[in-house]
């Protein structure tokens, strides 16, 4: 049967469980689907549950592993009263209220949950390289965020691969703690705006792999180098590196929201004061409206905002 929910949340990593946190404690009961267990960004936990040692997070002062985090996360909001469905929402209807959100194909089943309110938290992914070696080694030497992991690589050697304004400026970041940043990039000409490569170029930290792109990604237990095709001879060879960070974009999950919410040009969901949608009642949170920051613990404050917001409009509209 159809549940009913004063809040209903779609999303489970930083943003959505600090989001159930807050509706819990405001006694609104949030139904948190959270998605299912996979290999990719959108599963239970979100990216954080791909991370190894997280150590920017304010409060652990030794670090703590990604997916600790997010089971610490999910624990304090179930023990205020959240409830969980390990589900992945398959489609949505804005158009009515109470919102309706299905698990299964909307022609075929009924609404998992009719909802008064909805938070949207269902992140990003980050677009990765689809190499032998990559998702093996994701965590151990292969990552998507320099502000995240770049510490662990002092004095390394390290790979950047993309051309784009976030691989440069990723490059340039990783040169703090790098001994040699190489950005690997498959064509001669780089797609960032002309002051991201002019301070990159500038960097005696950085140099450059034109025509190139990595066809595998080495190493056992972690990265130790990559194997490098030229894309206009064809050749290989291997590289040698400590880590290799994926810089080619990030994707928002919002295909399910498509004609429905207000997007970005970038597909990313737009917010207005604060966490409030296009549509009154959904409120939106976290990395699928944040394509500037991408943290976690900027993730965590708007999933709060979302939760205050949606608890105001509860008691606005006559909850």
């Amino acid at each position: 049967m159809t549940e009913r929910r004063d809040v209903a949340i779609l999303g489970s990593g930083p943003a959505g469980l600090t989001a159930a946190v807050y509706a819990a404690r405001a006694n609104l009961a949030p139904l948190v689907i959270e998605g299912e267990p996979s290999s990719t960004s959108d599963q239970p936990g979100g990216q954080l549950m791909l991370t190894t040692e997280i150590e920017n997070y304010p409060g652990f002062v030794d670090g703590i592993l990604g997916p600790e985090l997010m089971q610490r996360f999910r624990d304090q909001a179930a023990r205020f009263g959240a409830e969980y469905v390990t589900r992945k929402a398959s489609a949505v209807d804005l158009s009515a209220r109470p919102f309706r959100v299905w698990v299964n194909d909307p022609a075929d089943s009924e609404p998992l949950v009719e909802a008064r309110t909805l938070i949207v938290a269902t992140g990003a992914r980050s677009l990765m390289l689809d190499v032998p070696g990559e998702g093996r080694l994701l965590g151990h030497g292969v990552s998507t965020c320099a502000t995240c992991d770049g510490f662990f690589f002092r004095d390394q050697e390290i790979l950047v691969v993309g051309g784009g304004d976030s691989a440069l400026e990723e490059a340039i970041f990783l040169t703090r703690f790098a001994r040699m940043v190489t950005v690997v990039h498959r064509r001669k000409v780089l797609r960032a705006s002309k002051i991201m490569q002019d301070r990159a170029f500038s960097n005696e930290k950085i140099v450059f792999r034109w025509d190139s792109m990595v066809s595998e990604i080495l190493g056992d237990t972690k990265v130790r180098g990559v194997r490098l095709r030229n894309t206009v001879t064809g050749g290989e060879e291997e590289v040698g590196a400590g880590g290799v960070f994926v810089a080619i974009g990030h994707e928002p999950n919002t295909a399910i929201f498509s004609g429905q919410l207000d997007m970005e040009p970038n597909g990313y969901l737009k917010t207005l004061d604060g966490s409030r949608s296009s549509v009154d009642g959904v409120f939106v949170c976290g990395d699928v409206q944040d394509h500037v920051y991408r943290q976690a613990i900027t993730a965590a404050g708007s999933g709060c905002m979302a939760a205050i917001d949606a608890e105001r409009w509860l008691e606005a509209t006559g909850r």
